[in-house]
């Protein structure tokens, strides 16, 4: 699909200077108030748990959010797209991959960039035990990758029920997204979400026997980490076969519903791989767009009710503008 208009693009306040303010000031400084979940804890196949959380305004119509690495339903990001989605009258539902809902799981595995089988739980769940007319997909950045693989795999055998979808800040290409941030630009970025999928490890690692952590001091990347733990753990040779059987790069030629993908061309994270508009130009279902501005999972905008994020999600979905 070509571009959409690109005067929709974003146009960051003057005092976020780079992809890198872009970034961390939506990060550690945005609240979003007036978004109160109510949880459902749900049981997957394998016995363990995944924990939704709902934001009901009695609507007839659902989007169904999925965050990025080592997020949660309650980063800043999540509620402005529940957000803006109620105050348009769909209800919401933002939902905790395993082990991100405050209390680590049950089983030896955790979630990872292709865990589909998740998204189809909860997806199966909603279609069986409510009566929504219409199904939306939203992602960030690991859950964009996570949604458009799924909608890649499943194909002609989707829901009907899921319509579109609309994915931000996406890592298409895992393996050199992984490289791209264990850069020494991306170096305190790298080393927070390497602490706390360690300390992950070692929470897991005091209730099973069947995880070791000797010599997990050691692992200084990302990518020493998904060789060591996420690549066994989810049944991936080493980290380069869990990057190439889950990218979603691999996947997108398949997607059959209307999808729009947002890459920010300042985004640190993401490396050249990461834009592949000569690829998609053509493609009859998938949009996308790859803005001057906007970090990763930014796009702020001050003194508005709404970040640029959630009024193009809400725009591409309702084919309409918001105030």
């Amino acid at each position: 699909m070509p571009v959409v208009d690109p005067t929709s693009y974003h146009q960051p306040p003057r005092l976020l200077i780079n992809g890198h303010f872009e970034t961390i000031y939506p990060a550690l400084l945005r609240t979003v108030n007036g978004v109160n979940y109510q949880r459902e804890r749900i049981f997957t196949a394998d016995d363990d748990f995944l924990d939704l959380d709902w934001s009901k305004v009695n609507g007839k119509q659902l989007v169904i959010i999925s965050h990025g690495l080592e997020g949660d339903t309650g980063r800043a990001y999540m509620k402005g797209m529940v957000r803006a989605f109620n105050n348009q009258g769909f209800d919401a539902l933002a939902w905790n991959y395993r082990g991100c809902s405050g209390e680590i799981n049950k089983q030896r595995r955790f979630y990872h960039s292709g865990a589909t089988d998740d998204l189809d739980v909860v997806i199966n769940h909603v279609i069986n035990q409510y009566t929504y007319d219409k199904l939306y997909l939203i992602g960030f950045s690991l859950g964009g990758n996570l949604t458009l693989k799924y909608l890649g795999e499943k194909n002609l055998t989707l829901s009907q029920k899921i319509e579109k979808s609309v994915v931000f800040s996406v890592p298409l290409n895992l393996h050199t997204s992984c490289l791209k941030i264990s850069e020494p630009a991306n170096f305190l970025y790298a080393r927070r979400f390497l602490k706390s999928l360690v300390g992950k490890i070692k929470s897991k690692a005091r209730v099973r026997s069947d995880l070791s952590t000797t010599g997990i001091g050691k692992i200084r990347t990302l990518m020493e980490f998904d060789d060591r733990y996420t690549a066994p753990m989810h049944g991936f040779g080493d980290a380069k076969d869990y990057y190439s059987k889950c990218s979603a790069i691999n996947f997108v030629d398949a997607i059959r519903i209307p999808t729009l993908i947002v890459n920010a061309k300042n985004d640190p994270f993401l490396p050249a791989e990461c834009y592949p508009a000569e690829k998609l130009k053509s493609h009859p279902h998938v949009y996308f767009e790859m803005p001057d501005k906007g970090g990763h999972v930014g796009f702020a905008v001050f003194g508005e009710p709404y970040y640029w994020s959630e009024r193009r999600a809400v725009e591409f979905i309702m084919e309409k503008n918001i105030n």
